[in-house]
């Protein structure tokens, strides 16, 4: 008891105290808003790669024939719900006259693209989102999803789509120009072009600008008719695999190269050298090295404001080495009472630790209330500065964002209280130290 009475004695009556508080709060604000923006930035990038192609792709280094049948062994694996098969392209997309833009165009399974990606969710005119089935192959019209970022860029000041105007584009009639390689008269590759005309059936709006402003969504039936119109077989390029929840990865990848290596042996026919060849990874493993390179600029800014926070450790060595000065009758009558130098230096270093805990506990909420509302803060910044942080085009996603490590929070906070105890330390220790004697003789 008379430690804590003697702590809230300092709080109170040192109110130069509250400049350490304020000085470690700061710091673990600041620590907790960096880690918590940059795992918030590696989670969102590998959640948004899990909805945009499943948890596992196959990729084989050629285009796979009667794909649906290997579909179809996949999905009867317990660990596997469903599968879907793209063929992709580049081309290039004709918006009006004059205005061209290059895209890399996705065949895809409309009927069963949506149980493996969050296609679905993301089209813009959700209360019209019924996928039909596509239409016969002898039908002219073709319907197409279009990313917004495709249709349309967003406002420079706003950062935001003019999601009326771009919802106009629907029922519009585009044209795509692309085409694939063929093998010539005298055997060498010739290039056939190939236009296809499409009416744009809904937009698409994942929030990934990377994939709204450079996608377009087709029929994997009518991109295969454009693209090899001499295939009897329907292909796939790639095979996206989703796994039923709390599945094994390691397993279902396991079962997945089992299938793969039977059926490309029995069913297609191919060499060893091409099923080896095979890129069988998770949708995380395939951003893997970019996420690495990320985390290495965390850990590089966390280190430098780490650094930066070491003022708050001096900053309490300095005020607290003023108060043993100044509150050497206190430490004097304690040894007079009975105390040892061993619990004079427990006061003052369980006091540092006592303001390590309410800056903490401060620094926590600020960095949680600035983490969870970062886009209204940077939207403030704009409306007061004119100045735009965070720009989709280049951050990638349309949002901050605002997912807090509490992980990263554990681990400031003790680091944070540790170090108020260790800038308590010396001063503790000038102050256990202390003879009575010396002290009391004046007073």
């Amino acid at each position: 008891m008379l430690k804590l009475f003697l702590w809230l004695r300092y709080l109170r009556k040192r109110r130069v105290v509250l400049l350490s508080i304020a000085a470690v709060g700061l710091s673990c604000a600041l620590l907790i808003a960096v880690a918590s923006l940059f795992n918030g930035f590696i989670n969102v990038f590998e959640r948004s790669t899990v909805e945009a192609i499943g948890d596992i792709v196959l990729a084989p280094q050629k285009r796979i024939e009667n794909y649906q049948e290997l579909i179809r062994q996949l999905e009867e694996l317990n660990p596997v719900e469903a599968a879907t098969g793209t063929l992709t392209a580049q081309g290039l997309l004709h918006l009006g006259k004059g205005n061209v833009r290059a895209v890399e165009i996705w065949g895809i399974d409309l009927q069963k693209e949506g149980r493996v990606t969050s296609f679905e969710r993301s089209l813009l005119k959700k209360e019209e989102n019924e996928i039909q089935q596509p239409p016969a192959t002898d039908s002219p019209q073709i319907k197409g999803y279009v990313g917004i970022g495709v249709l349309a860029e967003p406002n420079e000041q706003t950062d935001e789509y003019d999601i009326n105007a771009v919802g106009q584009m629907a029922g519009q009639q585009l044209v795509l120009t692309t085409g694939s390689a063929a093998a010539g008269q005298n055997g060498s590759q010739q290039f056939r072009r190939k236009t296809i005309s499409f009416t744009v059936e809904n937009v698409v709006f994942t929030g990934v600008y990377f994939l709204d402003s450079r996608i377009v969504y087709l029929p994997i039936e009518r991109l295969q008719e454009a693209l090899y119109p001499d295939s009897k077989q329907p292909l796939a390029g790639q095979i996206h695999i989703k796994l039923r929840k709390g599945a094994d990865i390691e397993s279902a990848m396991a079962q997945i190269r089992g299938v793969w290596k039977v059926f490309a042996d029995t069913k297609l026919g191919w060499d060893e050298y091409d099923i080896a060849g095979t890129r069988i990874e998770t949708a995380r493993q395939m951003q893997s090295r970019f996420l690495a390179e990320v985390r290495k600029q965390m850990g590089v800014l966390l280190l430098i404001f780490g650094v930066v926070s070491l003022s708050s450790v001096l900053l309490v060595f300095c005020i607290f080495y003023m108060i043993v000065e100044t509150r050497r009758k206190d430490v004097a009558i304690m040894k007079s009472c009975g105390a040892s130098s061993a619990s004079v230096a427990i006061v003052f270093v369980g006091f540092g630790a006592f303001v390590g805990t309410l800056g903490t506990a401060i620094g926590t909420l600020l960095g949680y209330v600035i983490t969870k509302n970062i886009n209204t803060v940077e939207g403030w910044i704009r409306l007061a500065f004119g100045l735009k942080l965070w720009k989709s085009s280049i951050y990638m996603f349309s949002k901050i964002p605002s997912e807090v490590d509490w992980h990263a929070v554990v681990w400031i906070v003790l680091s944070a209280v540790a170090g108020a105890a260790i800038g308590a330390a010396v001063p503790a220790i000038s102050a256990a130290i202390t003879r009575p004697v010396n002290v009391l003789r004046y007073e």
